[in-house]
């Protein structure tokens, strides 16, 4: 950034100006699920405790749980990280802005603008801590101090799937008495959408080995 531009952030003394590209999964996900529903996929909606569950109906199973995996599959390596943001009434705001190790960060959206946030590893709680919601607002207005004036429109909070490697393999589980294939693809942290499309083409290869290697039946 140019001198003159730092003088908008008087406490910083470095800083990158740069044009990207923002995804904003509540427009991102359902087109996802269009797209997979027109390409002949069907979505059931059911609680599932265990992989036995799955086993007589599947010949595969791919297992995107998240942070579910911890229970499902007994992997504890899988472990929450909390996250809370705001979303704020704030349409003059254009550009977004990150500081530091991106524990603080404004983000303009197509309908609010996004604040946050918190990253407490281990940390369950799914309800919104007024005291983090303090300290973001009170962080965010420094770098904006117009936030100031903004309306709070709402508060939220979701806990990422944090593992210390992403854990991206196959192997062979039994289930109702026969060997059923599982590709895990899981524990990507806050950076999911980020690795999601290079992440699924890694699944789908393991998919695709496996079939190459054990060739469908015909059942007769």
């Amino acid at each position: 950034m140019s001198a003159r531009e730092l003088k908008r952030f008087p406490n910083h003394k470095f800083g990158q100006a740069f044009t990207t590209i923002k995804c904003e999964c509540s427009t991102y996900l359902p087109w996802l699920e269009n797209r997979f529903i027109k390409a002949g996929g069907q979505i059931i909606r059911k609680r599932v405790s265990s992989l036995e569950e799955l086993g007589p109906s599947y010949d595969l199973i791919v297992n995107c749980c998240g942070l579910g995996s911890r229970s499902l599959v007994g992997d504890e390596e899988v472990y929450p990280v909390r996250g809370q943001v705001l979303k704020l009434q704030a349409p003059w705001l254009q550009h977004f802005i990150r500081d530091g190790d991106g524990l603080t960060y404004i983000f303009p959206g197509t309908h609010s603008v996004t604040v946050g946030g918190t990253r407490q590893v281990g940390d369950w709680r799914l309800e919104v801590d007024q005291g983090d919601s303090e300290g973001i607002l009170e962080r965010c207005s420094r770098l904006e101090p117009s936030l100031s004036r903004a309306q709070v429109l709402g508060e939220w909070v979701g806990l990422r799937p944090g593992r210390r490697n992403p854990r991206l393999a196959r192997e062979l589980v039994l289930l109702g008495g026969r060997q059923v294939p599982v590709v895990h693809n899981y524990g990507h942290g806050g950076w999911g959408v980020a690795l999601s499309w290079g992440t699924a083409l890694d699944a789908l290869g393991l998919i695709r080995s496996w079939l190459y290697e054990n060739p469908p039946k015909a059942r007769l």
